[in-house]
């Protein structure tokens, strides 16, 4: 049977009745048979009616007032207001108003009806497979927020983690040519006093430097153009010219 917002449901019912009034059953009905066939048609049909008046939400639920702890639950991990749409009567109102439209009926042929309920509501495929498809694409929205918050978390560490590295390494080049300036500065006070001290020392100084330049500049495949006056050349012309002192 369809309900109001057009979804189909299978609804499985039970009643309990018995015989009020025997003359008018036997004069109507004749035997048991005949009472299950009214029975049915009527109990079927005025549950027909009530599911058509409503929607599927009025007739699953059996409270007016239900909020069901899960729903907030996924409210919470979607970071959306999820709730129950709100209902006007409920699954326990609308059993009694077939209850009521079906005991009238049954009155006139000698049947008390003492009671209604709903035994089962099953879903069809169709709406079975969209309630399916709901819950799938509610978890997955859930899965999806764990993963976006995994990745922005992951990317904070990654940040974090090269930020430290670069101050690490700025560190530790700021100290290496500190201590580059120094050994440099250093360096040259030593240059400075050996080339200040005695004739010797310069002369020796000015010896070292030479080869020094030689080494920097001259290999087996260099060819140098030099001047006649060139301190290189002089020194390459006739290394023993200049007397280093001891």
């Amino acid at each position: 049977m369809a309900t109001r917002d057009k979804l189909y449901i299978q609804v499985d019912t039970f009643a309990r009745w018995e015989i009020s009034k025997p003359l008018e059953y036997f004069q109507k009905l004749r035997d048991e048979r005949s009472a299950q066939s009214r029975l049915d048609d009527i109990l079927g049909s005025e549950t027909r009616n009530a599911v058509a008046k409503h929607d599927l939400i009025e007739i699953i639920r059996s409270t007016k007032g239900r909020e069901p702890q899960k729903i907030e639950e996924i409210g919470e991990l979607l970071g959306t207001q999820t709730a129950l749409d709100p209902i006007e009567r409920g699954r326990s109102q609308i059993e009694k108003d077939i209850y009521e439209a079906a005991k009238e009926k049954l009155d006139g042929l000698g049947i008390n009806l003492l009671d209604l309920r709903f035994k089962r509501i099953n879903y069809t495929q169709q709406v079975e497979r969209d309630i399916f498809n709901r819950m799938i694409s509610e978890r997955q929205q859930i899965a999806e927020r764990f993963r976006s918050e995994g990745a922005g978390e992951a990317a904070r560490t990654i940040g974090d983690m090269e930020r430290e590295m670069k101050t690490i390494q700025s560190e530790s080049y700021k100290k290496v040519q500190s201590i580059l300036g120094k050994a440099d500065a250093e360096a040259t006070r030593i240059y400075a006093e050996a080339y200040g001290s005695t004739p010797a020392h310069q002369s020796f100084y000015h010896f070292v430097k030479t080869l020094d330049a030689y080494d920097a500049i001259l290999d087996n495949n260099t060819t140098a153009v030099l001047s006649t006056d060139s301190e290189l050349f002089k020194m390459l012309k006739s290394p023993h010219s200049e007397k280093v002192e001891k």
